[in-house]
């Protein structure tokens, strides 16, 4: 089916999770402007039959197993014609009018390849969520932060970052993605199976010289960790390697070993951190990651040779967790000064 913008919802077991009944009616209702799709992960329970006798008007995308967000994502947008996609997690309540605002910034500038919208707390709907926020920054090190969300410190919309910017990357959750930069820069990388994927696609969306930018003009609200639970040590081992696979892949030749070596440090302080906090699987989960990242990472090195450039711009040049626990900087507003 050609249509000039596709909603693309990945699911897995959702109708065992209530998340269907919960936000596809949304979807649906708020989505007029584009053709809706769900991707179906493999579901063990009955979700597609749920959406085809609910839900008529939804597209079904039926993949044969669990290939993560990377590859589910992958294999579902091949099969769809379209201008723009946007990538939504299925644990999102969308908002009238939440597509066309963002849709004519991209239509009036064709550097602009991948957008987000505002993210809020599904839960706290005055307060920025955790995966995106008012937009995604990198420190030097690798450690990602939002407009809005600086580690675990989420902050109140009070309409401070109401204006329209760029940044390093767009959250997976709410992403806008022009279709044929998409293709252009190979889609979602599938090693990374989930977690820190669209912060490596943004990277090599801006290498090739496009634009990744913030709209505040919509909103939508994520519930957040709908799949993973947030103190899941898989989480915490996707997170951690995935991170590394991250900079292995697109660091500066330049800053390649100071940072590797840092981060080494930092990873171990954060292993230790985790089992003084009775976190034992965690803390296993941490060097779990550092030796599957060891184990892997040469077969990234083509990938290396193809993406290494220099740190875009919206990249921090301070460290982001001596910011944070030394000298307490934990909103964006006391960071921003730093950024290349």
């Amino acid at each position: 089916m050609n249509s000039k913008v596709a909603v693309v919802i990945l699911n897995w077991n959702g109708r065992q999770k209530g998340l269907i009944e919960q936000y596809l009616p949304s979807v649906v209702e708020y989505s007029k402007d584009a053709e809706v799709f769900v991707a179906d992960n493999g579901s063990e329970d009955d979700s597609l039959e749920f959406i085809k006798a609910n839900f008529p008007t939804v597209n079904l995308i039926p993949l044969d197993k669990n290939y993560g967000f990377t590859g589910g994502y992958n294999r579902a947008l091949s099969q769809i014609e379209a201008d723009y996609f946007i990538l939504l997690n299925d644990d999102v309540e969308v908002t009238e009018n939440w597509i066309p605002p963002l849709i004519e910034k991209m239509e009036a500038d064709k550097t602009i390849a991948v957008c987000q919208p505002k993210l809020l707390s599904y839960k706290d709907k005055v307060s920025f969520e955790y995966a995106g926020a008012a937009g995604g920054y990198l420190d030097y090190l690798g450690y990602p932060f939002c407009a809005g969300r600086v580690f675990q410190n989420l902050e109140k919309d009070n309409g401070q970052y109401d204006k329209e910017r760029e940044i390093f990357w767009a959250t997976g959750a709410a992403m806008f993605v022009r279709a044929d930069v998409f293709r252009s820069v190979g889609g979602l990388d599938e090693d990374f199976f989930a977690h820190m994927e669209e912060i490596d696609f943004c990277w090599r969306v801006k290498n090739a010289g496009y634009k990744v930018m913030y709209y505040p003009q919509s909103t939508v609200y994520h519930f957040g960790a709908a799949t993973l639970q947030t103190n899941n040590p898989k989480k915490t081992f996707l997170n951690f390697r995935n991170n590394l696979l991250l900079l292995y892949k697109n660091l500066p030749e330049k800053n390649f070993s100071s940072v590797f070596f840092k981060r080494r440090c930092l990873d171990y302080l954060a292993a230790f951190v985790f089992l003084l906090q009775g976190n034992k699987e965690d803390c296993k989960a941490v060097f779990d990651a550092r030796k599957d990242f060891r184990k892997i990472k040469k077969h990234f090195y083509s990938k290396r040779q193809k993406n290494i450039s220099s740190y875009p711009s919206q990249t921090l040049k301070k460290s982001l967790v001596l910011q944070s626990k030394l000298f307490h900087r934990n909103l964006f507003t006391q960071l921003e000064d730093y950024l290349f």
